[in-house]
């Protein structure tokens, strides 16, 4: 009998990622809450905005914390977003010593730093599949790059070329993509902390500022100029940079496909695909993949794009949809990166023999 489980053949085994997408659940955005509120905290008492004695108790409070998972999932279809049932456990929790708690905060603020949070995680795991992935390119390089192959221009035969020069064209995009990360990491990698209306903690008065920067550098996040509820750009471009990966991955894997076609020959794989019906076949799957997910993240750059028109000072639906998007995205590319790394090492012949 066939035992079911939580996951999905298609997108859990196929397109999931094991070490990035327990980045984005649940509990990994739970514990970037308490992480905020606790930094918060301890920068509220460090500026006397709260008296030391109930910082330390509510300090203590939210460390020992164990979330009511189910009434918090209530409170999300009740609210739309987990902070208020999370923040309420916690001043539950804390009793009189709740005053220290969530002082000049608001639920945008904590989702908001838990995602980049969950974006700075997921950096050097990009950062260093590609970087293997580099590595996996040169090594075919130095193996096959002076033999000669067919260049074709609109897949019909035109002038020799050699693998060398195919495999350039793979690499000196994604280098161009790893020189980018940092850049891209720095502009998202920054803390939200606006209050109510994006403006600022009214409630912290003039030391906000002050605030801010304390809570920052706990949280290890840049500070921002002001508050970026609804200037959503930076994240845009996080995930533009995505796509440029994938997208660049994708044109690798068109042409793997297309080099393994019975009668080209280009390329020699180990392993590979089978068919229930022709055993003959021996279907490029990675490559395949590759495609498809650079398809795919280009098709929700798109959609992440809607969600920068927000309503005035916050919007509740492009930011859902940030919610729906993103997280897919990261998922997706990481998963690209260890296929394209796993594909190129199957590679036993590039060109014609020697």
């Amino acid at each position: 009998m066939i035992q079911a489980t939580n996951a999905s053949v298609w997108h859990g085994s196929l397109f999931g990622d094991e070490a990035l997408a327990p980045l984005f659940s649940e509990i990994a955005f739970l514990d970037r809450f308490a992480r905020f509120e606790r930094a918060l905290t301890a920068a509220l008492r460090d500026h006397g905005l709260v008296e030391a004695a109930m910082a330390e108790r509510a300090l203590a409070a939210i460390a020992a914390l164990e979330p009511d998972i189910a009434a918090i999932r209530a409170g999300l279809c009740e609210d739309g977003v987990q902070v208020p049932a999370f923040v309420r456990q916690l001043k539950a929790a804390a009793g009189d010593a709740a005053v220290a708690i969530h002082v000049g905060a608001t639920s945008q603020d904590l989702v908001d730093t838990a995602t980049v949070l969950a974006l700075k995680e997921a950096e050097p795991v990009l950062r260093a599949r590609l970087a293997a992935v580099l590595e996996a390119l040169d090594g075919l390089a130095a193996r096959f790059g002076r033999r000669p192959l067919m260049g074709r221009t609109r897949m019909q035969a035109a002038l020799p070329v050699t693998v060398g020069a195919r495999l350039a064209g793979w690499s000196e995009p994604l280098r161009r993509h790893l020189h980018r990360l940092d850049p891209v990491a720095a502009e998202a990698g920054i803390l939200q902390f606006g209050g109510p209306v994006g403006q600022g903690p009214p409630a912290l008065g003039g030391k906000g500022p002050r605030v801010a920067e304390s809570l920052a550098a706990e949280l290890g996040l840049g500070v921002p100029d002001r508050p970026w509820h609804t200037d959503r750009s930076a994240l845009l471009g996080y995930a533009h940079w995505l796509t440029l990966v994938t997208g660049t991955l994708g044109k690798m894997g068109q042409d793997v496909a297309l080099m393994a076609q019975q009668g080209i020959d280009e390329i020699a794989l180990t392993g590979g695909g089978t068919s229930s019906a022709m055993a003959h076949k021996q279907n490029p799957v990675l490559a395949e993949k590759l495609v498809a997910i650079a398809r795919f993240n280009a098709a929700q750059i798109g959609g992440l794009q809607q969600a920068m028109v927000h309503e005035q000072e916050r919007s509740g639906s492009a930011w859902m949809l940030e919610w729906m998007i993103l997280p897919q995205m990261v998922i997706a590319t990481g998963r690209a990166l260890a296929d394209a790394h796993a594909m190129l090492g199957s590679v036993t012949r590039l060109g014609e023999a020697d």
